[in-house]
């Protein structure tokens, strides 16, 4: 069986910051029998609560940092810290590949608002802090975020690269 890492919210798990998911049926009801998930929800796996304040990346492409809106606190060391032994952990888990939930400040893999600062209008040049240290650490796994799987060719792509890492 093909074991792909998924972005736990996207298998409707309510772990997202206001309490709900983004479940994605394409991945559950199609792909989801052929393949067999292993989710993570870089908020919740990494102490946060479920609600919580939504999060923004600031700073810039090379050093963003993961702050709390309203609060201002940067969260980014716990959740860097998190990461680092959560990719460790996924080694044991054989995984074919990775669906991340696109524009997340965590699980995003581009285009996630990066703001220079709290107040200025965002570039969309980010990457989530867990998609970038999962994708330092697994530079061959195939990845790919979920709303571009709805693209025919993409996810014919997609699904040939992680057959590929089963056999």
């Amino acid at each position: 069986m093909i074991r792909l890492g998924i972005s736990a919210c996207l298998l409707g798990q309510n772990v997202r910051y206001d309490g709900g998911h983004q479940h994605d049926r394409f991945l559950t009801d199609t792909l989801g029998r052929f393949v067999t998930y292993v989710p993570v929800c870089p908020e919740v796996e990494c102490g946060l609560p479920v609600p919580r304040e939504a999060m923004w990346l600031v700073g810039t492409a090379d050093s963003p940092r993961l702050v709390v809106i309203t609060t201002k606190k940067d969260i980014t060391r716990q959740m860097m810290g998190w990461a680092r032994s959560r990719v460790r952990e996924l080694e044991d888990e054989g995984l074919c590949g990775f669906i991340f939930k696109s524009k997340s400040p965590s699980c995003g893999m581009s285009c996630v608002k990066l703001y220079s600062d709290l107040d200025a209008v965002p570039a969309h040049n980010g990457v989530g802090l867990f998609a970038h240290a999962f994708k330092e650490h697994f530079p061959l796994l195939p990845c790919e975020e979920e709303g571009r799987l709805h693209d025919p060719a993409l996810r014919e792509n997609f699904i040939e690269r992680i057959s590929l890492k089963k056999s």
